[in-house]
């Protein structure tokens, strides 16, 4: 279920926006665990420009959240290619 799209949050005097504020649904008796989901399409003919720009935007957001949402776990989604290829080289 989406909660907040984008999710804004503001951690000091710095805004935030998460492209996409969700409930996933563990198990019916353990309710809902609060997610954040940023959404990357790595278009950029670098691959490493578009990871290096996704994991500053991701660590940023992960110590913001931590902060003013620590039960909310931030995900990375990438395209499948992308994910298959340079996701699954030992660099990354």
């Amino acid at each position: 279920m989406i909660t907040a799209d984008p999710l804004k949050f503001k951690f000091g005097n710095v805004k935030f926006q998460v492209d996409l504020g969700a409930e996933r649904l563990v198990a019916a008796e353990r309710g809902g665990d609060k997610i954040a989901v940023e959404i990357k399409s790595f278009l950029n003919p670098s691959v490493i420009t578009d990871f290096y720009a996704a994991l500053g935007q991701f660590l940023s957001y992960r110590l913001g959240l931590a902060s003013v949402e620590p039960n909310r776990k931030l995900y990375l989604a990438v395209p499948f290619d992308v994910y298959r290829t340079f996701f699954q080289s030992e660099f990354t």
